[in-house]
């Protein structure tokens, strides 16, 4: 891991999109699809989330109450700048993205979810994680580690080995996840799976067909279960780590759609155009 703050700001104008990254990971996943955001005329936060960006023994003691507390800190920030706020998240941070629109549904006008994890069940997942649902307790998970695969949760060879030789230059290690931080993962989708029903903001999910990290039946439970409007793109030229690989392109261009579909709902303008229904004639 990278002993440094990676939170990320970007953009500017009266919708707000809070973009929060994965377990184990840091606000660079998102960076791609911020930047691109950006240059769409939205003021775009990427967070840093509690124990993460330094030791492995920080995340080993941090929660998943800390984690969502980072994004409802800077949901907060965002929302006392801009009009709206759309929340996105990777992997964990779909579930931590689902649970700020439960509770605060005043504060997110809709979410998108990027390989959203409810349960590890992907093929680069090791054999024991299978156990994780019968662990009780935090200190039995951390006899558990999970290191980073050799894929990094990427499709794109030439990607992995950019990344690789980024990490060496920076001094950074391949990220192990200690087994507490996976099963205070799995606590905050328990809390998510209870409130799933209260979710009737529109959501889009865009999930990789071939996920090594967590299988598609993930983002179709999530399509019968929410209770707003979902739309579900498969991917079929990704990974898990889908802001970054083959299809991050698409997927920058599905979200500022789907953005612009949820101001224009609202009856508010188009960053840096006219308004919705003028936009469209």
């Amino acid at each position: 891991m990278c002993s440094q703050d990676q939170s990320y700001r970007v953009g500017s104008g009266r919708e707000g999109v809070l973009l929060v990254h994965g377990l184990s990971g840091s606000p660079v996943e998102m960076r791609f699809i911020a930047n691109g955001l950006a240059r769409q005329g939205y003021k775009v936060l990427c967070p840093q989330l509690a124990g993460h960006g330094g030791r492995s023994a920080d995340l080993k003691t941090s929660t998943w109450q800390e984690w969502y507390a980072s994004a409802e800190t800077a949901l907060n920030e965002l929302a006392g700048e801009c009009d709206t706020v759309v929340v996105g998240g990777l992997s964990t941070g779909a579930v931590l993205a689902l649970l700020l629109a439960a509770n605060l549904p005043e504060k997110v006008a809709g979410l998108a979810l990027y390989s959203p994890v409810l349960w590890l069940n992907g093929r680069s997942i090791p054999w024991y994680a299978r156990l994780f649902p019968i662990v009780p307790t935090k200190p039995l998970a951390d006899l558990f580690r999970f290191p980073a695969p050799s894929n990094f949760g990427i499709k794109d060879a030439r990607l992995r080995d950019f990344i690789r030789s980024a990490m060496a230059g920076a001094g950074c290690s391949p990220v192990v996840t200690p087994g507490g931080a996976v099963i205070e993962r799995r606590w905050a989708a328990n809390e998510a799976l209870k409130v799933l029903h209260k979710i009737t903001q529109p959501v889009l999910i865009m999930h990789p067909r071939d996920d090594d990290y967590a299988g598609l039946n993930n983002a179709t439970y999530l399509e019968a279960k929410l209770s707003g409007s979902v739309d579900l793109v498969v991917l079929d030229d990704s990974y898990h780590l889908v802001t970054v690989d083959r299809q991050r392109g698409e997927v920058l261009e599905r979200t500022g759609a789907f953005i612009k579909g949820v101001l224009a709902s609202l009856g508010l303008q188009n960053p840096g155009g006219a308004p919705p229904q003028q936009a469209a004639a």
